[in-house]
């Protein structure tokens, strides 16, 4: 493992013209005072012996935070600048962005130096209307000034939801704005609308500026409350271990662990995305952080530019679901749930384990098929070097996971692991942390949280106005008449609405909304609510590697030089358990953990076999009975694939019987006449050979 040198990573303040010294010194400021005014809040401090409410310390977060979104994002996009795009730091560096991306990131970007007046107005409007109502916080809930507010508090909350729209639309992008904006304003004319399922409770446009701004539905809603009080923390975890040469960490070991195997590149790769998004949750970022380092490795090795960007694309795809940081959604889900998230993260590690499975399983018969081979061991880095250099990563994590389950905060795990990963950065000689370096890791910090912190507070005006009107309890109702009793019917209807509402939107957008209009029909016809909300997750991220969207495997394909449109269908293919597994965990919630443990083990352990039937069916070789697989089989593998996905144990069995006829039929009938594999030249570079990677269909 090489020495961790974070100055050859990633500058933010050299690639932000607007980031100058000045406003550099002004992020890191606004980041330590809001990550201080968090941790007062979840360490219960009590600074100064000021207790604060609640309302009041979300407006002092959004103080602290907001502002940074009008520092380091322009207005607009010119197309007269130079393209800026995010790549990877060289091996032996951890700095790697994480945002919740959902837009394209090689857009043309306005290079002018500093701040520009406008946006330094905006930011003054942020303090002026956050500090005002952080200092009357009291008098809000007292006298209800969500309802009947003095004219200054009325007229700052007319700037304040137009401010929010603004930041929503500079973190995520025109369409999640155009649509929060929609749903904020439609309380305004819900008495009108002529649907019966659209019609709610009318508001005046100054009182409706009110609940936004002061109620507890809306902007400082249920999302907000959760970033305050866990999500802050995870995200500084996060950014640290990567800062301080966590990435690095964990694709040193994949390498180690699956390297010298056949498609060992694409295998580094699916398990070097896997912990890259285990760390940020972000798709596009994961893409675009270890895809420059994967996708070339991949093509050198065999792989066609459009199946390494599928394999890149559809492994940083699940980093929403891989515990145990996950996204931001699966926070939102303490909130929605009411459970400890120690909850949501036992839920989703077998779904996770089944995805990732899934797309190995896949890539290993790419491999085969193909006859690629892996990298000699002797230039592989050393499993056993990689562990005893990289322990302090590994150590964080594993603490991370124990004390959530043994400490009764879990908000507060986070930043006594990250104060552990600050302390080794000072002492340990393998992580130089120089000025620079500190100012760097400050202020990615500040431009992460502040992303996401302005995306939830944005996402937030879609749920009041959602909750405002009533509209949201009577769609599940009219959704419950339209299906009556068929929940398969329900689901697929979901998926349908989720993946499409996840092509314009951020998932935890998308999930916000499902969480309050789909997620109770569903319940109600009796699927286990953790397993509801998972699968809203699931369906939601779908869209980063499915056509027309295809956000991830876009940004793949532009690494990878393949077609975009191609690259979205391999994708598709590749991850094509994450499309089957939702619909197995809602209908068998013993999947999610939410059954006794004999029953986990059980279905956990028939779900790997009904996964290796479904990939070999799907990448046309089984492993281990070492056969490509016929049309015939294939049809078979996929029916015995998911009947044993379901909780009816007769089913599981006639799944179970069916796929053990089809393995050994297939390994009886069908001859063993894989192509030879390749030799690998000494630099594991190429395949050995001087001729063209071939192009496989």
């Amino acid at each position: 493992m090489t020495t961790t040198t974070p100055a050859d990573a990633i500058a933010v303040t050299r690639r932000n013209p607007r980031l100058t010294p000045f406003w550099s010194v002004v992020t890191v400021v606004l980041t330590v005072l809001g990550v201080l005014a968090t941790m007062n809040q979840v360490f219960f401090w009590n600074l100064g012996g000021v207790t604060l409410l609640e309302n009041t310390f979300l407006y002092l977060l959004l103080a602290t935070f907001l502002p940074i979104i009008f520092i380091v994002t322009p207005a607009t996009h010119r197309r007269g600048g130079r393209k800026e795009r995010r790549t990877a730091p060289p091996p032996g560096t951890g700095a790697m962005r994480i945002v919740e991306a959902d837009q394209p990131t090689d857009q043309m970007t306005d290079r002018r130096t500093g701040v520009p007046w406008y946006d330094v107005a905006l930011i003054l409007l942020v303090e002026v209307c956050c500090l005002y109502f952080a200092a009357n916080g009291l008098d809000i809930q007292e006298y209800g000034w969500e309802w009947n507010a003095p004219l200054t508090a009325t007229v700052l909350s007319v700037v304040f939801w137009l401010l929010i729209v603004e930041v929503l639309r500079r973190s995520a992008g025109w369409i999640v704005a155009a649509l929060a904006l929609v749903f904020s304003l439609y309380p305004m004319i819900a008495g009108q609308i002529p649907i019966g399922i659209l019609q709610g409770i009318d508001y005046d446009a100054l009182t409706l500026a009110q609940i936004h701004a002061m109620g507890t539905e809306s902007i400082l809603g249920l999302p907000l409350q959760t970033a305050g009080t866990i999500l802050v923390g995870f995200l500084l975890f996060g950014t640290v271990l990567q800062h301080t040469g966590g990435a690095d960490f964990f694709h040193n070991v994949s390498t180690a662990l699956f390297g010298r195997y056949r498609g060992g590149s694409a295998k580094v790769a699916v398990a070097s995305s896997a912990t890259m998004g285990m760390m940020s949750g972000s798709a596009v970022s994961n893409v675009l952080t270890t895809g420059p380092m994967t996708i070339p490795a991949m093509v050198r090795s065999g792989f066609t530019p459009r199946v390494a960007g599928a394999v890149e694309a559809t492994a940083s795809s699940g980093g929403s679901i891989t515990p145990p940081i996950m996204g931001t959604a699966a926070f939102l889900m303490v909130s929605f749930v009411g459970v400890p998230y120690t909850t949501i993260l036992v839920a989703a590690t077998i779904p996770a384990i089944l995805y990732f499975l899934g797309i190995f399983l896949q890539v290993d018969a790419y491999s085969a098929v193909h006859g690629l081979r892996g990298v000699p061991r002797d230039r592989l880095p050393r499993l056993g070097r990689s562990l005893v250099e990289g322990w302090p990563y590994l150590t964080a994590l594993v603490l991370l996971t124990v004390l959530l389950f043994i400490l009764d905060s879990e908000a507060q795990v986070p930043y006594w692991i990250t104060g552990v990963l600050l302390l080794i950065a000072v002492l340990s000689p393998r992580v130089r942390m120089g000025r620079r370096q500190w100012l760097d890791l400050a202020v990615d910090c500040g431009r992460t949280l502040a992303q996401i912190i302005g995306i939830i507070a944005g996402v937030g005006l879609i749920l009041g106005g959602l909750s405002a009107t009533g509209v949201a309890l009577s769609l599940s109702r009219d959704l419950l008449a339209l299906v009556g009793d068929n929940v398969v019917l329900l689901l697929v209807a979901g998926a349908a609405v989720c993946f499409v509402l996840g092509m314009g939107l951020t998932i935890s957008a998308a999930y916000v909304f499902l969480a309050i209009v789909m997620v109770p029909a569903v319940v109600a016809l009796g699927v286990n609510p953790l397993a509801a909300h998972l699968f809203v997750i699931y369906w939601a991220s779908v869209s980063y590697i499915t056509p027309p969207v295809g956000l991830a495997a876009f940004a793949a394909a532009g690494i990878s030089k393949a077609s975009p449109m191609a690259t979205c269908v391999e994708a598709m293919r590749l991850g094509a358990v994450k499309y089957i597994v939702p619909f197995g965990f809602a209908l068998n919630p013993a999947l999610v953990a939410q059954d006794d443990p004999g029953r986990v083990a059980v279905a956990f352990v028939f779900s790997l076999v009904a996964v290796y039937a479904i990939a070999g069916a799907l990448g046309g070789h089984l492993a281990l009975v070492e056969r490509r697989v016929p049309l015939w089989a294939r049809a078979a593998l996929v029916v015995g694939g998911f009947m044993m996905f379901l909780p009816q144990m007769w089913v599981t069995l006639l799944g179970l019987a069916l796929t053990a006829v089809v393995v050994v039929l297939v390994r009886l009938t069908v001859p063993g006449d894989l192509p030879p594999e390749p030799v690998v030249d000494p630099d594991g570079l190429t395949d050995g050979v001087d001729r063209p990677v071939p192009a496989h269909v």
